[in-house]
Protein backbone atom coordinates (compact mmCIF):
# COMPACT_ATOMS: atom_id res chain seq x y z
CA UNK A 1 0.00 0.00 0.00
CA UNK A 2 1.40 3.47 -0.91
CA UNK A 3 2.07 5.97 1.83
CA UNK A 4 -0.44 8.39 0.32
CA UNK A 5 -3.24 5.82 0.22
CA UNK A 6 -2.43 4.71 3.75
CA UNK A 7 -2.62 8.33 4.95
CA UNK A 8 -5.96 8.87 3.16
CA UNK A 9 -7.40 5.81 4.92
CA UNK A 10 -6.17 7.11 8.28
CA UNK A 11 -7.55 10.57 7.51
CA UNK A 12 -10.92 9.07 6.56
CA UNK A 13 -11.02 7.19 9.87
CA UNK A 14 -10.12 10.32 11.88
CA UNK A 15 -12.82 12.36 10.15
CA UNK A 16 -15.39 9.82 11.35
CA UNK A 17 -14.16 9.42 14.92
CA UNK A 18 -12.41 12.61 16.10
CA UNK A 19 -14.25 15.48 17.83
CA UNK A 20 -13.99 18.68 15.78
CA UNK A 21 -11.03 17.65 13.61
CA UNK A 22 -9.05 20.68 12.44
CA UNK A 23 -6.08 21.01 10.13
CA UNK A 24 -3.81 21.30 13.16
CA UNK A 25 -5.21 18.29 15.05
CA UNK A 26 -5.20 16.11 11.94
CA UNK A 27 -1.63 17.14 11.09
CA UNK A 28 -0.48 16.31 14.60
CA UNK A 29 -2.22 12.92 14.57
CA UNK A 30 -0.82 11.92 11.17
CA UNK A 31 2.60 13.55 11.80
CA UNK A 32 2.50 15.67 8.65
CA UNK A 33 2.26 19.37 7.92
CA UNK A 34 -1.03 21.30 7.83
CA UNK A 35 -0.34 21.99 4.15
CA UNK A 36 -0.30 18.21 3.52
CA UNK A 37 -3.64 17.90 5.33
CA UNK A 38 -5.15 20.68 3.19
CA UNK A 39 -3.91 18.92 0.05
CA UNK A 40 -5.30 15.57 1.18
CA UNK A 41 -8.72 17.06 1.99
CA UNK A 42 -8.78 18.72 -1.42
CA UNK A 43 -7.78 15.39 -3.01
CA UNK A 44 -10.70 13.63 -1.30
CA UNK A 45 -13.11 16.28 -2.60
CA UNK A 46 -11.78 16.50 -6.15
CA UNK A 47 -10.86 12.88 -6.90
CA UNK A 48 -13.46 10.97 -4.84
CA UNK A 49 -16.16 13.67 -4.55
CA UNK A 50 -16.13 13.33 -0.78
CA UNK A 51 -19.00 15.35 0.81
CA UNK A 52 -16.62 17.31 3.07
CA UNK A 53 -17.38 20.58 4.82
CA UNK A 54 -15.87 22.61 7.62
CA UNK A 55 -17.68 24.39 10.43
CA UNK A 56 -16.47 25.91 13.69
CA UNK A 57 -18.81 23.65 15.64
CA UNK A 58 -18.07 20.32 13.87
CA UNK A 59 -14.67 20.93 12.32
CA UNK A 60 -14.00 18.91 9.16
CA UNK A 61 -16.83 16.44 8.69
CA UNK A 62 -18.81 14.44 6.15
CA UNK A 63 -22.25 15.82 5.36
CA UNK A 64 -23.32 12.34 4.24
CA UNK A 65 -22.34 9.83 6.98
CA UNK A 66 -23.07 6.86 4.68
CA UNK A 67 -20.42 7.93 2.16
CA UNK A 68 -17.38 5.68 2.01
CA UNK A 69 -13.95 6.06 0.46
CA UNK A 70 -13.98 3.65 -2.53
CA UNK A 71 -10.59 2.19 -1.80
CA UNK A 72 -11.65 -1.49 -1.81
CA UNK A 73 -13.17 -2.57 -5.15
CA UNK A 74 -15.52 -5.22 -3.74
CA UNK A 75 -19.24 -5.43 -4.39
CA UNK A 76 -21.72 -6.21 -1.63
CA UNK A 77 -22.15 -9.67 -3.14
CA UNK A 78 -18.42 -10.36 -3.08
CA UNK A 79 -18.07 -9.25 0.53
CA UNK A 80 -21.11 -11.33 1.46
CA UNK A 81 -19.45 -14.37 -0.15
CA UNK A 82 -16.33 -13.74 1.94
CA UNK A 83 -18.47 -13.38 5.07
CA UNK A 84 -20.16 -16.71 4.43
CA UNK A 85 -16.77 -18.25 3.63
CA UNK A 86 -15.39 -17.10 6.97
CA UNK A 87 -18.33 -18.66 8.81
CA UNK A 88 -17.81 -21.87 6.84
CA UNK A 89 -14.19 -21.99 7.97
CA UNK A 90 -15.22 -21.36 11.57
CA UNK A 91 -17.63 -24.30 11.35
CA UNK A 92 -14.73 -26.55 10.46
CA UNK A 93 -12.87 -26.51 13.76
CA UNK A 94 -9.12 -26.50 13.34
CA UNK A 95 -9.05 -24.37 10.20
CA UNK A 96 -5.80 -22.41 10.41
CA UNK A 97 -7.13 -19.44 8.43
CA UNK A 98 -10.44 -18.70 10.15
CA UNK A 99 -9.10 -15.93 12.43
CA UNK A 100 -7.10 -14.23 9.66
CA UNK A 101 -10.04 -14.27 7.27
CA UNK A 102 -12.41 -12.91 9.90
CA UNK A 103 -9.96 -10.06 10.61
CA UNK A 104 -9.56 -9.28 6.90
CA UNK A 105 -13.31 -9.15 6.39
CA UNK A 106 -13.72 -6.82 9.37
CA UNK A 107 -11.22 -4.43 7.78
CA UNK A 108 -12.96 -4.64 4.41
CA UNK A 109 -16.33 -3.97 6.05
CA UNK A 110 -15.08 -0.57 7.21
CA UNK A 111 -15.44 0.59 3.62
CA UNK A 112 -19.18 -0.21 3.57
CA UNK A 113 -22.00 1.82 5.15
CA UNK A 114 -22.86 0.40 8.56
CA UNK A 115 -26.47 -0.44 7.66
CA UNK A 116 -25.36 -2.55 4.68
CA UNK A 117 -22.77 -4.40 6.76
CA UNK A 118 -25.24 -5.14 9.56
CA UNK A 119 -27.77 -6.49 7.05
CA UNK A 120 -25.14 -8.74 5.48
CA UNK A 121 -24.07 -10.09 8.87
CA UNK A 122 -27.69 -10.77 9.80
CA UNK A 123 -28.29 -12.70 6.57
CA UNK A 124 -25.12 -14.75 7.00
CA UNK A 125 -25.93 -15.66 10.62
CA UNK A 126 -29.67 -16.32 10.40
CA UNK A 127 -30.18 -17.97 7.03
CA UNK A 128 -26.98 -19.89 6.27
CA UNK A 129 -25.79 -22.51 8.76
CA UNK A 130 -22.89 -24.94 8.59
CA UNK A 131 -22.43 -28.25 10.38
CA UNK A 132 -18.99 -29.81 10.20
CA UNK A 133 -19.45 -32.97 12.25
CA UNK A 134 -16.43 -34.26 14.16
CA UNK A 135 -13.83 -31.67 15.13
CA UNK A 136 -10.04 -31.87 14.91
CA UNK A 137 -7.53 -30.31 17.29
CA UNK A 138 -5.05 -28.48 15.04
CA UNK A 139 -1.99 -26.56 16.20
CA UNK A 140 -1.84 -23.44 13.93
CA UNK A 141 1.88 -23.05 14.64
CA UNK A 142 2.62 -26.48 13.17
CA UNK A 143 0.44 -25.74 10.13
CA UNK A 144 2.26 -22.48 9.39
CA UNK A 145 5.67 -24.11 9.87
CA UNK A 146 4.65 -26.70 7.27
CA UNK A 147 3.59 -23.89 4.93
CA UNK A 148 7.05 -22.35 5.25
CA UNK A 149 8.82 -25.68 4.78
CA UNK A 150 6.82 -26.47 1.62
CA UNK A 151 7.45 -23.07 0.05
CA UNK A 152 11.17 -23.03 0.97
CA UNK A 153 11.75 -26.71 0.09
CA UNK A 154 13.16 -27.46 3.53
CA UNK A 155 13.23 -30.87 5.19
CA UNK A 156 11.43 -31.23 8.49
CA UNK A 157 11.76 -33.49 11.52
CA UNK A 158 8.45 -34.34 13.11
CA UNK A 159 7.03 -36.37 15.95
CA UNK A 160 4.02 -38.27 14.62
CA UNK A 161 1.29 -40.28 16.34
CA UNK A 162 0.05 -43.32 14.36
CA UNK A 163 -3.48 -44.10 15.54
CA UNK A 164 -3.68 -47.58 13.98
CA UNK A 165 -0.69 -48.77 16.06
CA UNK A 166 -1.12 -46.34 18.97
CA UNK A 167 2.56 -45.41 18.72
CA UNK A 168 4.64 -42.24 18.32
CA UNK A 169 7.64 -42.03 16.00
CA UNK A 170 10.24 -39.55 14.74
CA UNK A 171 10.13 -38.92 11.00
CA UNK A 172 12.37 -36.95 8.64
CA UNK A 173 10.25 -35.72 5.76
CA UNK A 174 10.48 -33.77 2.50
CA UNK A 175 7.15 -31.84 2.60
CA UNK A 176 5.53 -31.54 -0.84
CA UNK A 177 1.91 -30.54 -0.35
CA UNK A 178 -0.77 -29.54 2.16
CA UNK A 179 -4.13 -31.12 1.39
CA UNK A 180 -7.49 -30.05 2.83
CA UNK A 181 -9.85 -33.00 2.50
CA UNK A 182 -13.58 -32.66 3.17
CA UNK A 183 -13.06 -29.45 5.10
CA UNK A 184 -11.96 -30.92 8.42
CA UNK A 185 -9.24 -33.39 7.42
CA UNK A 186 -5.87 -31.74 6.86
CA UNK A 187 -2.96 -33.75 5.49
CA UNK A 188 0.71 -33.30 4.74
CA UNK A 189 1.96 -35.28 1.73
CA UNK A 190 5.70 -35.81 1.44
CA UNK A 191 8.60 -38.18 1.05
CA UNK A 192 9.21 -40.08 4.29
CA UNK A 193 12.88 -40.99 4.79
CA UNK A 194 11.93 -43.68 7.33
CA UNK A 195 9.69 -45.58 4.92
CA UNK A 196 11.57 -44.49 1.77
CA UNK A 197 8.30 -43.61 0.02
CA UNK A 198 5.69 -40.90 -0.31
CA UNK A 199 3.20 -40.90 2.58
CA UNK A 200 0.18 -39.01 3.92
CA UNK A 201 0.22 -37.61 7.47
CA UNK A 202 -2.74 -36.19 9.39
CA UNK A 203 -1.57 -32.77 10.53
CA UNK A 204 -3.49 -32.91 13.81
CA UNK A 205 -1.47 -36.04 14.65
CA UNK A 206 1.85 -34.19 14.30
CA UNK A 207 2.75 -33.35 17.91
CA UNK A 208 6.04 -31.60 17.19
CA UNK A 209 7.68 -30.23 14.04
CA UNK A 210 11.08 -28.64 13.38
CA UNK A 211 12.22 -27.09 10.10
CA UNK A 212 15.71 -28.38 9.33
CA UNK A 213 18.44 -26.34 7.57
CA UNK A 214 18.62 -29.02 4.86
CA UNK A 215 17.16 -28.21 1.43
CA UNK A 216 15.59 -30.90 -0.72
CA UNK A 217 15.05 -31.18 -4.47
CA UNK A 218 11.57 -32.39 -5.50
CA UNK A 219 11.51 -35.68 -7.40
CA UNK A 220 10.94 -34.71 -11.07
CA UNK A 221 9.17 -38.04 -11.69
CA UNK A 222 6.62 -37.50 -8.93
CA UNK A 223 3.29 -36.24 -10.33
CA UNK A 224 1.17 -35.05 -7.42
CA UNK A 225 -2.08 -34.90 -9.44
CA UNK A 226 -1.71 -38.47 -10.66
CA UNK A 227 -0.70 -39.59 -7.17
CA UNK A 228 -3.77 -38.09 -5.52
CA UNK A 229 -6.05 -39.08 -8.40
CA UNK A 230 -5.34 -42.80 -7.95
CA UNK A 231 -6.29 -42.74 -4.27
CA UNK A 232 -9.73 -43.62 -2.93
CA UNK A 233 -10.68 -41.16 -0.19
CA UNK A 234 -7.25 -40.48 1.38
CA UNK A 235 -5.52 -43.83 1.75
CA UNK A 236 -2.48 -44.65 -0.37
CA UNK A 237 -1.98 -48.36 -1.07
CA UNK A 238 1.02 -50.21 -2.43
CA UNK A 239 -0.65 -51.28 -5.66
CA UNK A 240 -3.50 -50.43 -7.98
CA UNK A 241 -6.56 -52.66 -7.50
CA UNK A 242 -9.58 -53.24 -9.73
CA UNK A 243 -12.69 -53.00 -7.55
CA UNK A 244 -16.28 -54.12 -8.17
CA UNK A 245 -19.03 -53.43 -5.65
CA UNK A 246 -22.71 -54.26 -6.08
CA UNK A 247 -25.35 -51.93 -4.57
CA UNK A 248 -29.02 -52.85 -4.21
CA UNK A 249 -31.85 -50.78 -5.71
CA UNK A 250 -32.44 -48.81 -2.47
CA UNK A 251 -28.77 -47.82 -2.15
CA UNK A 252 -28.05 -47.30 -5.86
CA UNK A 253 -29.49 -43.73 -6.05
CA UNK A 254 -26.93 -42.54 -3.48
CA UNK A 255 -24.11 -44.02 -5.58
CA UNK A 256 -25.37 -42.55 -8.86
CA UNK A 257 -25.59 -39.00 -7.53
CA UNK A 258 -21.83 -38.63 -6.96
CA UNK A 259 -18.59 -39.29 -8.75
CA UNK A 260 -16.57 -41.33 -6.26
CA UNK A 261 -13.43 -41.77 -8.34
CA UNK A 262 -12.22 -40.54 -11.70
CA UNK A 263 -11.86 -44.13 -13.01
CA UNK A 264 -15.34 -45.22 -11.99
CA UNK A 265 -17.80 -46.98 -14.30
CA UNK A 266 -21.36 -47.87 -13.37
CA UNK A 267 -23.08 -50.96 -14.72
CA UNK A 268 -26.86 -50.69 -14.39
CA UNK A 269 -29.05 -53.74 -13.73
CA UNK A 270 -32.69 -54.29 -14.68
CA UNK A 271 -33.85 -54.54 -11.05
CA UNK A 272 -32.54 -51.02 -10.24
CA UNK A 273 -29.34 -52.21 -8.62
CA UNK A 274 -25.90 -51.33 -10.01
CA UNK A 275 -22.27 -52.39 -9.93
CA UNK A 276 -19.61 -49.75 -9.33
CA UNK A 277 -16.25 -50.45 -10.96
CA UNK A 278 -13.04 -48.48 -10.38
CA UNK A 279 -9.28 -48.85 -10.15
CA UNK A 280 -7.85 -47.44 -6.92
CA UNK A 281 -5.05 -47.61 -4.35
CA UNK A 282 -5.80 -48.44 -0.71
CA UNK A 283 -8.56 -50.78 0.44
CA UNK A 284 -8.92 -50.02 4.16
CA UNK A 285 -10.84 -46.84 3.40
CA UNK A 286 -12.83 -48.77 0.81
CA UNK A 287 -13.74 -51.34 3.46
CA UNK A 288 -15.02 -48.62 5.81
CA UNK A 289 -16.88 -46.90 2.98
CA UNK A 290 -18.60 -50.11 1.81
CA UNK A 291 -19.65 -51.02 5.33
CA UNK A 292 -21.30 -47.62 5.69
CA UNK A 293 -24.00 -48.97 3.32
CA UNK A 294 -24.52 -52.15 5.36
CA UNK A 295 -26.50 -54.90 3.65
CA UNK A 296 -27.06 -52.61 0.66
CA UNK A 297 -23.55 -53.29 -0.67
CA UNK A 298 -21.62 -56.44 -1.58
CA UNK A 299 -17.95 -56.45 -2.59
CA UNK A 300 -17.37 -58.66 -5.64
CA UNK A 301 -13.65 -58.02 -6.08
CA UNK A 302 -10.75 -57.91 -5.37
CA UNK A 303 -10.46 -60.93 -3.02
CA UNK A 304 -8.37 -58.88 -0.58
CA UNK A 305 -11.23 -56.44 -0.04
CA UNK A 306 -13.81 -59.23 0.22
CA UNK A 307 -11.69 -60.83 2.94
CA UNK A 308 -11.29 -57.55 4.86
CA UNK A 309 -15.06 -56.99 4.92
CA UNK A 310 -15.72 -60.60 5.97
CA UNK A 311 -13.21 -60.32 8.83
CA UNK A 312 -14.81 -57.09 10.01
CA UNK A 313 -18.30 -58.58 9.92
CA UNK A 314 -17.12 -61.69 11.77
CA UNK A 315 -15.44 -59.56 14.44
CA UNK A 316 -18.62 -57.51 14.90
CA UNK A 317 -20.69 -60.68 15.15
CA UNK A 318 -18.41 -62.02 17.91
CA UNK A 319 -18.59 -58.72 19.80
CA UNK A 320 -22.38 -58.66 19.76
CA UNK A 321 -22.74 -62.37 20.54
CA UNK A 322 -20.54 -61.86 23.56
Amino acid sequence: MSRHLERLLQLDSLLRTRQRPTNASLAQELEVSERTIRNDLAFLKDRFHAPLEYSHKLGHHYTEPEWRLPSIPLSKGELFALTVGARMLEAYAGSPYALQLRSAIARLSERLPETIWVNMQQLAQEYILFGAGAETDLDPDIWHKIEDACSLRKRVMMTYYTASRNTTSERKLDPYLLLVYRGTNLYLIGYCHTRQEFRWFRIDRITKLEILPEDYTPDPNFNIKEYIGSVFQHEVGDKQLDVEIWFDSKTAPYIRERRWHYTQEIEEHSDGSLTLKMSVRGINDLKRWVMWYGKGAIVKSPPELVELVQEEIEGMRKNYNA
